[in-house]
């Protein structure tokens, strides 16, 4: 038996099927509802302005508090076995893990700024398996999956949206960008013409 080693996924399109989760088998997961998705989701905007394709992934306090949060470009769109790997090096990379609670306490939040209309896709399915995943095997509670889009924000599985902030063009760069993860910015970090 080796120690370390990842499988390498199956490229079996059947076998991607089963690392995504379909938008019903995520509400019957029982993810907690976010006391004010407004406030994570402009404070996430602000904090990395995401571009698409660009991912961030966000450990929360259990009074919904930022503990830590870093944003990068996935590879592997629509796998959900790499979306969880990239998740789980982020995690391990901002935030110690809760392994040895009985019960986790914080709870991570996956925002995803892409093309397209907000509604669910595929690629969101492999998202939320990965999210839920990778939870599991860093110790956190499975928290919101939301995507961020030209028409606005949208918390996948509860039907609570905004058209505030979105993805939208840019503006000159304001600001220096500062470190990823926990009071970082974000690899461009630039001003965006939508605002909360």
């Amino acid at each position: 038996m080796a120690f370390g080693f990842t499988p390498v996924p199956s490229a079996d399109p059947a076998s991607r099927l089963g690392r995504l989760l379909e938008p019903a088998e995520w509400a019957a997961s029982g993810v907690p509802l976010l006391g004010n998705p407004r406030e994570v989701v402009c404070g996430l905007y602000a904090r990395h302005l995401p571009t698409p394709p660009t991912a961030v992934v966000a450990v929360l306090h259990p009074d919904e508090r930022l503990a830590a949060s870093a944003s990068f470009r996935p590879a592997g769109a629509g796998d959900g076995w790499l979306l969880r790997n990239a998740l789980l090096t982020q995690l391990r990379r901002i935030i110690p893990h809760d392994l040895r609670l009985r019960a986790p306490v914080r709870t991570a939040v996956l925002l995803y700024c892409r093309q397209g209309e907000g509604h669910w896709t595929e690629e969101d399915g492999a998202w939320m398996w990965a999210l839920r995943d990778a939870c599991v095997l860093h110790g956190l509670r499975c928290g919101a999956y939301i995507t961020l889009t030209g028409g606005g924000w949208r918390v996948l599985g509860e039907g609570r949206s905004g058209r505030t902030p979105r993805c939208g063009p840019r503006l000159p760069a304001m600001r220096a960008a500062g470190p990823v993860g926990a009071g970082g910015g974000a690899p461009e970090a630039h001003r965006r013409t939508a605002a909360c």
